[in-house]
């Protein structure tokens, strides 16, 4: 009998198979019936109870860190067979380590304790919900009996209100549950889950800490399969909008395709390649939908990000007289502080859920990936987009030659992570200049690709890159993190290593914070520099597999990679690399004085 349920589908970056973390969806596999089978006494408490709806998700480890209020949990969790304990320095790495593990399999999760724990890894959350990534965040709560009284616990700010913690998760999770009663814990725990997965959102769970080993009857037989009913499209608004949006594009003379980063959430890749290769338009992405579709598609044309686009992409797209936009989200920083050149009444905006054409009509209750089958079947072949993006091109030239022992400079460290990316890798870009030159990354089919746009918390990339390199330890995850982001999260590491990761980290050494100093300067912008190299050796104390060293010119960076990818391949390589403070990708100049301009609008007159 197989009672594993399928985790939610997730959009595969760049690959054949763009959607789907498994191969059956979360609702399909959860709808299907589940005989039920004796559970082990000892199996039948509630904790080995929620490991079991973590496996049976897809949750195959579980980023925690221990404190008093969650410890028989975590004793109850890691007692069940299919789930990895993977123990973290702190809870806001468990939490990012959740979000990386949620991009690639569609579903994360991390247990930490009450409030102390809760609030620390609440940035990480509101992160993931920002991000539609279904993150089930476990807390060990207080004792049972300690709840409607007038006790003040530790962890808490000294009141007798234990809902501090509550509310503030109430606003960047979908669902909240605290499980301080054994009665409905089977319940809430399966709606809290359930709710995740179907909203593709954060949920929480707290469980008082004296009932984690206590069985009870719904626990002791092999649970009622969850309850996710699939989401349909309205049949005759599905028909209204395809043929609306079909004329509005079959009419157009040099319509083009721009995806976003929504495409992920609405599990409609492989339905907008479909559409991409019906249409013949010349198709771009958004900085944050990179990755979600294949980049040597035939009529890719680059990263549409306004004034810091690939070259010659902006050009076509800001020049259609007709766009479609897949899943966007345009903020101050995808729109390079509200510059792009766009008119709504050429656009065509398709949400998850919803199609606007121009300035209307809208339609709601219509599926992404509905939409683009549908309309693929209806939309007339047209290249001329495409073509005019082939007669304008000219590739772009190759940095300047290094001369022998020259400073390094970071176009060179960028030429060459390029040549070794493969379908059997997967970059990871931490906020900042590696947001710009990451971008510039062509990726081979099946390469990986994730960075966090729209929250863009410096540091994320750290635990992040453990989430994702747990995930899927087939592939060799590269991650390229500025000195400034490493030293707020820098401390896990140490779980890479105990995990046995084979990670390649580019640190890239410019001595602060460059992607603030652009925006605006100030002597807040320079952190005290580390011997990176010295503190990752101190980490590794000679426990696991890692090397670490410092390149400061090209030839010392060649063979880094050498032995990073020969001798070196089964180990976690840190390579520190020294470059000047103001060497910067020319895209984060001109995006940074456009979001300084955005940010420093005078106030509206009254």
């Amino acid at each position: 009998m197989d009672t594993k349920i399928g985790a939610v589908d997730a959009c595969k970056p760049a690959c054949s198979d763009l959607c789907g973390a498994a191969s059956n969806g979360a609702a399909s596999a959860i709808q299907s019936a589940v005989t039920s089978t004796v559970v082990n006494a000892s199996d039948a408490t509630l904790g080995r109870h929620l490991a079991r709806r973590l496996v049976q998700i897809g949750v195959t480890d579980v980023f925690t860190v221990p404190g008093d209020f969650n410890l028989t949990l975590l004793d109850h969790l890691i007692a069940e067979p299919g789930l990895t304990n993977i123990g973290c320095c702190n809870e806001l790495n468990a939490g990012y380590a959740a979000d990386g593990y949620a991009r690639s399999r569609g579903v994360g999760a991390c247990v930490v304790t009450f409030t102390v724990g809760g609030l620390s890894v609440l940035n990480a959350i509101a992160g993931a919900y920002s991000e539609s990534l279904p993150v089930i965040c476990i807390v060990g709560g207080p004792n049972s009996n300690d709840y409607g009284t007038n006790r003040i616990l530790h962890h808490t700010i000294g009141l007798p209100d234990f809902s501090q913690e509550l509310r503030c998760f109430q606003t960047v999770t979908c669902y909240q549950a605290v499980v301080n009663n054994l009665e409905d814990a089977h319940e809430q725990i399966d709606t809290a889950i359930s709710t995740a997965l179907k909203e593709s959102k954060p949920a929480y769970i707290s469980v008082s800490c004296n009932l984690a080993g206590l069985p009870h009857p719904t626990f002791s037989r092999e649970p009622v399969p969850f309850s996710l009913n699939p989401k349909l499209s309205n049949r005759m608004g599905l028909e209204a909008a395809v043929e609306a949006a079909a004329e509005f594009l079959n009419k157009a003379v040099k319509p083009v395709l721009v995806s976003g980063p929504k495409l992920r959430v609405a599990k409609a890749c492989e339905a907008f390649v479909e559409l991409a290769d019906a249409s013949g338009y010349a198709l771009s992405v958004m900085p944050s939908g990179k990755g979600l579709v294949p980049e040597d598609h035939p009529h890719f044309i680059g990263t549409y990000w306004g004034a810091v686009s690939t070259s010659f992409c902006a050009e076509i797209v800001e020049s259609a007289d007709a766009y479609l936009f897949a899943g966007p989200i345009f903020n101050d920083y995808s729109s390079v502080g509200y510059s792009l050149l766009l008119k709504k009444e050429k656009a065509i905006i398709v949400q998850p859920e919803r199609v606007v054409i121009g300035n209307g009509p809208e339609f709601g209750c219509i599926l992404m990936k509905d939409f683009f089958r549908a309309l693929a079947k209806r939309i007339k072949p047209n290249t001329a987009s495409y073509d005019n993006y082939r007669r304008i091109f000219v590739p772009e030239g190759h940095p300047l030659k290094s001369q022998p022992k020259e400073p390094l400079r970071v176009n060179i460290l960028f030429q060459h992570i390029q040549n070794m990316l493969s379908s059997e890798s997967a970059v990871i870009a931490e906020t900042g200049d590696s947001w710009f030159n990451c971008q510039k990354l062509k990726l081979p089919r099946g390469c990986g690709y994730e960075f966090q746009m729209q929250y863009g918390s410096i540091g994320w990339s750290v635990g992040a890159t453990l989430g994702y390199a747990q995930a899927v330890p087939e592939k060799r995850v590269i991650a390229c993190i500025g000195d400034g982001s490493f030293q707020v999260t820098a401390q896990d590491v140490s779980t890479m290593i105990r995990s046995g990761q084979r990670t390649i980290i580019f640190l890239i050494n410019n001595g602060g914070y460059t992607i603030e100093v652009e925006i605006h300067d100030g002597p807040y912008n320079v952190i005290k520099n580390w011997n990176y190299t010295g503190l990752v050796d101190a980490i590794h104390n000679g426990e696991g597999k890692c090397w670490t060293v410092k390149v400061r010119c090209e030839e010392e960076l060649i063979e880094a990679i050498e032995t990073a990818t020969g001798e070196k391949k089964d180990c976690l390589c840190f390579i520190e690399v020294i470059v000047h403070k103001d060497d910067t990708s020319k895209e984060l100049l001109e995006w940074g004085s456009r979001v300084s301009a955005a940010n420093s609008r005078p106030p509206n007159p009254q």
